[in-house]
């Protein structure tokens, strides 16, 4: 999740200069209280993709259960008006992303240190 929240909040924000979706856009009048910081990606759905993301290797049953509030998390984001839909679908890869990353890193490291020998 650290490493997604690292990604999306601490790179790809900063790189991407996103207004949030118009306030007349959303259905109801929960608006007011969103982020000014820029909407692209979602870096809530990037932590919940990439938690579900980090537990389905070892504990399938735990993983899928994971889902469905990863699911209701990247829903949220977009109805509150927090986030276009394309923000959510790159707060999902970036969480799958860095879980990715976070599992394969140690590997690679030793990997790396077998050939450097």
């Amino acid at each position: 999740m650290a490493a997604a929240e690292l990604l999306s909040n601490g790179v790809v924000k900063r790189l991407v200069e996103r207004r949030r979706p118009p306030k007349d856009w959303i259905p109801h009048d929960d608006v007011e209280d969103r982020p000014d910081s820029s909407s692209f990606p979602s870096g809530h759905t990037a932590a919940a993709v990439a938690f579900t993301a980090a537990v389905l290797p070892s504990w399938p049953w735990a993983g899928a259960a994971c889902a469905v509030p990863a699911v209701l998390v990247a829903v949220e984001r977009v109805h509150s008006g927090a986030h276009y839909p394309s923000d959510v679908a790159a707060g999902a890869a970036l969480g799958l992303t860095a879980a990715t990353l976070v599992r394969v890193a140690p590997r690679l490291m030793i990997r790396l240190q077998m050939t450097r020998g």
